[in-house]
């Protein structure tokens, strides 16, 4: 049998990982693309700003709001801070989408995506993430109801 068979995350902080893992290798695999691999880079910036998209539909609307209520004041910063990053992101996702790869600022605007991401991913995982397990969140239930939430996001997408 194949272990793979089932590889949905079970708990809410693996669905994020995997979700930070499988966008930080896009975004590696875009930073080793060719100056003029056009519609490479068009393609592989579409797929990266739909996986941001749907991620942090995921966290503000099923993630954050548990964190929110079970980490007290604590969570409130951690939540706070993320949001604002998010709305920073949301707004460079939009810039991307509306260029072409050939466009000046393209791959700039690509690669500045990447770090605000790569900055986020680590404050999630190394401060939000053990303050939702310290917190006695029921991750697997979390886990559980983001994975629904993101199965539906992704075939209103197809």
């Amino acid at each position: 049998m194949n272990k793979k068979a089932n590889t949905q995350p079970k708990d809410a902080v693996a669905l994020l990982a995997a979700d930070h893992e499988r966008v930080k290798a896009a975004f590696k695999e875009f930073e080793e693309l060719g100056d003029r691999a056009y519609a490479t880079k068009k393609k592989l910036a579409d797929m990266i700003c739909d996986e941001l998209e749907i991620h942090a539909l995921l966290e503000e609307e099923v993630f954050y709001p548990a964190v929110r209520k079970e980490a007290k004041k604590e969570g409130d910063e951690l939540v706070d801070e993320a949001v604002v990053e998010h709305q920073s992101a949301k707004e460079l996702i939009a810039q991307i989408r509306m260029m072409s790869p050939e466009d000046d600022l393209f791959d700039a605007k690509v690669k500045v995506l990447g770090e605000q991401i790569e900055h986020h991913v680590k404050e999630e995982e190394e401060e939000m993430f053990p303050e939702a397990e310290e917190a006695g969140i029921d991750l697997e239930e979390l886990g559980q109801e983001m994975a629904a939430r993101k199965e539906s996001l992704q075939s209103q997408r197809l």
